[in-house]
């Protein structure tokens, strides 16, 4: 009898996520979705994630502040001056400090988000961690950025809610130092590096995982300018080594200057002229600010199929 080649069966498609992001030899490409979609909904919130998730993205990317009563909320900035309508609803207690470490997790739920354009909504309040985290689980992995800074409170929460797999911190840390920070837990959440190519101390990072042949799910990998090689000579090591390459094309300034960032792409007539560029170069996950445009280039040239 022939043996039938079958796709594997996944619980969950964050479980089929995942897969693609533990196999350094798929050709998918993984799309990160910086802070939810921000254009349509407010930066951190639970329809922003919503959103990102009915487009067919595979994380989403949110970030953490700590309240004054040590309950993790879902704010990019220290403080929620440009985030909410903090100054409206504290407008007689000048004194008040807007820093989301001087707050009560109530004082925040009595804050409404705003818009990326600064308007404010009427109902939408700052989430949890918690909360993004049950309404991600099982849907799409989760990329929590400063979450490195909260490690411990952060992998015992992921246990808690049964997400550790799906969750993803990045960090600038020495090798030896991620490892003592793991080294309590039997199951952490996944880690990658980051390495910012062009500076002395990024430098010294990758060539550290390089010299000591430690191997990473992936390094996320930043660079200011095109002027040497240091970009595609990075990529050339990695791939040797058998890791993945995350990439931002959220700005320039990380991803090689104009020309190479989600808004050169938006205003091409093909989208390709500029993320081609990446997949030549083995890229397999990209952090964007336009999914729609990104997942639907990739979709298209084959590289977006959840098997």
């Amino acid at each position: 009898m022939l043996a039938c080649n079958r796709a594997p069966e996944y619980a969950s498609r964050a479980d089929a996520i995942v897969a693609q992001i533990h196999d350094p030899s798929s050709e998918y490409v993984v799309v990160a979705c910086h802070r939810g979609d921000w254009r349509n909904y407010p930066e951190n919130s639970i329809p922003a994630i919503e959103s990102v998730i009915r487009m067919g993205a595979d994380i989403v990317e949110i970030d953490v502040h700590m309240t004054a009563d040590s309950v993790l909320v879902l704010c990019h900035d220290g403080t929620v001056n440009r985030t909410t309508n903090f100054s409206k609803v504290f407008k007689n207690e000048p004194e008040k400090s807007s820093k989301v470490s001087n707050l009560t997790l109530a004082e925040i739920k009595s804050l409404c988000l705003k818009r990326a354009h600064g308007v404010e909504t009427d109902t939408l309040r700052m989430p949890t961690l918690e909360e993004a985290l049950l309404c991600c689980k099982d849907r799409i992995c989760v990329n929590i950025d400063k979450g490195y800074d909260y490690y411990d409170v952060v992998n015992q929460l992921t246990e808690r809610l049964g997400v550790t797999d799906q969750v993803l911190i990045k960090g600038k840390k020495p090798i030896e130092v991620v490892a003592a920070h793991e080294a309590p837990y039997d199951h952490n959440v996944m880690y990658m590096p980051i390495v910012d190519i062009q500076k002395s101390n990024g430098r010294k990072l990758f060539d550290s995982y390089m010299e000591q042949g430690v191997v990473p799910l992936a390094y996320e990998v930043c660079w200011q300018n095109n002027d040497d090689n240091a970009f595609p000579e990075a990529c050339a090591r990695i791939r040797e080594q058998g890791a993945k390459i995350w990439v931002n094309t959220i700005w320039a300034s990380l991803c090689g200057g104009v020309g190479n960032d989600d808004d050169a792409a938006f205003e091409c007539k093909d989208p390709g002229e500029v993320y081609q560029q990446y997949m030549d170069q083995g890229v397999s996950m990209i952090q964007t600010d336009r999914p729609e445009l990104l997942i639907g280039w990739l979709e298209k040239t084959g590289h977006h199929t959840l098997k």
